[in-house]
């Protein structure tokens, strides 16, 4: 019986995959838009994509979006894949805690809520209650909380709301004591903090976008307001604009005890300058402490006329300095905690110490020094993994948060006098832990450095080319990927598979000499370190091409772009998903200018050669390429979906395989912050329905 089950079902999937390959794309209409660059002309046909305003557009969308549905619709296990992930999803979650004077503040989740819910309560024994909870803000949950900043006398919480995954935020005010919103409502705020001064706050502000523009018009101009707490924001004071700089992003913050404004600028996503003013002085000028953008500069606390700063100038892998304001200038800055060979991920102050993060061959190590820099402990982690601090200085009760590919997030409590830690809070999700073994090896690129990898699997799986297997990965803007538990991820693993994650360069796990690595002339490097990953694993018998899929978002978007269209044949699937991958106009949209740090643009006549070898869009020929299921969401005002458009209809005007070239575009939708437990469990369950039947995977009961 069981026999006669199983070959009807391969005769279904058999049927199926025919069927599919018969696929009929909506037609796009091709204009003939050429732009000379430097001498070399450059056809865009479907720029027309770019106005999300249009019929024409959104018509197109629909049509494609149906094909879509109608093939994944055909995949006879694809409900069973997306209620697997509802109960995988389906366990109590819970952040780490952070302290604002007597108060504790914490997210928790109790499996199904689409948004987590911000919880309060008042002494460590205190019974908690509902602060804000963003379910209440939408009937679907795609309004999320985007930011927060709690008062320095405990009396307002201000928070920052999300509407369908925008980077557009609004503003409000909650009385922490009763839970009652006020009056205060702030509009039109991007990419900003909340820092508290008195009775009111800092906050980064933006000129009202043109009607119909929002999402996608150039964010230029950013300005530093001061709002006061019942106040209407046409009230607002402007406390700094840069006008000679109109492509800068800014952002304010205060200390502690509130003496210092500091602000920072960025001309790119890499690199600030710093300010910092004295608050207690009437009419103090802001003082200069870095002027330039080749380095990272991060205030930790003020000591009296002194500044603590995280800081990766001349120190590639960070340093803690201290710096007196009287002598500011760099070469006056005295190390407290110098730069070591591995990478020093972060600080906090604690129990009048200091904690630091470091990260050693990508897994989190704390370790505990004085206020000199001197060494006194080790905090002890659970195994190999990602780990997060939260401390005030004067406390002696700290929280930390451990997780890996194979362990959900546990919160622990870590007593700074006793140096004991203490489960705070430890989910149960439906997974064993015990079945999966994780390694990390060190492969070598095309130029023989060594990349590390991650390779996650059930333990005993047979290493015979026959393993379906799946590689993610990044590689850009000095972002490290750590271990981390999905429970997207453990239904591929219970499934069978192996999972890996190579760590690239261009990313942030060995400092910034590993991210420059990575970035402009050196962009190919991600691509070679990612194709090297892919062949280490097929070489080595993890897996085949035909086994292998292939995925990254965003910047791991253009990654996988980039190399399904210069080696096609490297694996069976690619999935990119709201990648950048017209890299001659990205920086025409919204925040698109900032990465300009990483990538170059097309304005220069180097950069504009070097990018138009691996922009996907315009490298896609008349070859067979892998199954391709690229995705994007109509509110993605990060990475505009004019990207995924253009390079789809691209994509199934030159595919001559058999294999579908798809595209599934998210509607009320974001670049991915935020986004709904509801539309997260859907668009996995698309994109592993996708995954498992195009490797001739079948899901198991």
């Amino acid at each position: 019986m069981k026999l006669t089950y199983l070959v009807a079902g391969v005769l279904l999937l058999a049927a199926c995959k025919n069927e599919t390959q018969q696929l009929k794309y909506p037609a796009a209409r091709k204009v003939d838009t050429v732009t000379n660059y430097f001498g070399t002309k450059v056809a865009d046909p479907y720029r027309w994509m770019e106005n999300d305003t249009t019929i024409e557009r959104a018509n197109w969308i629909q049509a494609e979006n149906q094909v879509t549905e109608d093939y994944l619709s055909k995949i006879p296990f694809r409900d069973k894949i997306k209620k697997r992930l509802a109960k995988l999803y389906d366990y109590s979650k819970c952040t780490t805690p952070f302290k604002r004077g007597n108060y504790y503040f914490y997210y928790k989740n109790n499996g199904t809520q689409n948004q987590s819910v911000l919880d309060v309560q008042e002494g460590a024994n205190g019974t908690p209650r509902v602060l804000l909870d963003p379910n209440t803000l939408s009937k679907e949950g795609t309004t999320s909380i985007a930011v927060t900043g709690v008062s320095n006398d405990q009396k307002y919480f201000a928070y920052g709301i999300s509407k369908a995954g925008s980077d557009w935020n609004e503003f409000y005010v909650i009385d922490i004591a009763t839970g009652k919103q006020l009056s205060d409502t702030l509009t039109w705020i991007k990419f900003s903090n909340i820092a508290w001064k008195g009775h009111g706050f800092f906050y980064t502000g933006y000129d009202a976008a043109k009607k119909g523009a929002a999402l996608t018009e150039k964010n230029e101009h950013s300005r530093i307001y001061y709002h006061r707490v019942g106040t209407p924001q046409s009230t607002d004071s402007l406390v700094f604009e840069d006008k000679e700089h109109m492509q800068r992003t800014m952002e304010a913050d205060v200390t502690k005890d509130e003496k210092y404004l500091s602000i920072t600028e960025e001309e790119t996503s890499d690199g600030n300058s710093l300010m910092v003013k004295d608050l207690t002085k009437k009419g103090a000028p802001f003082v200069t402490i870095v002027n330039d953008f080749t380095s990272d500069n991060n205030i930790i606390d003020d000591m009296g006329n002194s500044l603590l700063v995280f800081s990766n100038r001349n120190a590639p892998n960070y340093k803690l300095v201290k710096i007196d304001l009287d002598k500011p200038e760099p070469d006056s800055w005295a190390a407290v905690i110098p730069e070591k060979t591995y990478l020093m991920q972060g600080v906090w102050l604690c129990n009048g110490n200091i904690v630091a993060s470091y990260l050693k061959d990508v897994s989190t190590h704390f370790t505990m020094l004085d206020m000199t820099g001197k060494e006194l402990k080790e905090i002890e982690l659970p195994g190999l993994g990602n780990g997060d601090f939260s401390s005030n200085k004067e406390d002696s009760v700290a929280f930390y948060s451990f997780t890996n590919y194979t362990t959900p997030s546990t919160i622990y409590k870590y007593n700074a006098t006793t140096a004991k830690s203490s489960v705070f809070f430890k989910p149960a999700a439906d997974f064993n832990t015990d079945d999966y073994e994780t390694k990390q090896v060190f492969y070598p690129s095309k130029d023989g450095t060594k990349i590390p990898m991650f390779i996650v699997c059930k333990k005993g799986t047979k290493m015979d080319g026959t393993t379906p297997c799946f590689l993610y990965a990044y590689g850009g803007f000095n972002i490290s990927i750590l271990p981390a538990f999905s429970p997207s991820v453990a239904l591929f693993l219970e499934n069978g598979g192996i999972y890996a994650v190579p760590n690239l360069r261009g990313g942030g796990e060995y400092g910034e000499k590993w991210h420059e690595l990575g970035t402009k002339l050196n962009k190919q490097n991600v691509f070679d370190d990612f194709i090297a990953a892919a062949q280490y694993l097929i070489d080595n018998k993890y897996t085949s091409h035909e086994k292998l899929a292939i995925h990254g978002r965003s910047n791991g978007g253009l990654l996988i772009g980039a190399v399904m269209t210069e080696r096609p044949d490297l694996a069976k699937v690619a999935i990119p998903t709201v990648g950048v991958l017209d890299m001659l106009r990205y920086h025409k949209f919204t925040i698109g200018w900032s990465w300009s740090g990483d990538y170059g643009t097309s304005d220069d006549s180097i950069q504009f050669h070097n990018l138009i070898k691996f922009s996907p869009l315009h490298n896609v020929k008349d070859v067979a390429y892998p199954a391709t299921l690229v995705t994007t969401a109509d509110h993605d005002d990060r990475v505009v979906p004019a990207h995924s458009l253009k390079f789809i209809a691209t994509l199934q005007e030159h595919q001559k395989g058999t294999e579908p070239v798809l595209v599934r575009i998210d509607h009320n939708a974001g670049h991915g912050s935020g986004k709904p437990l509801s539309k997260q469990i859907d668009e996995f369950g698309d994109i592993w329905s996708f995954v498992f039947y195009n490797l001739g995977m079948n899901m198991k009961s």
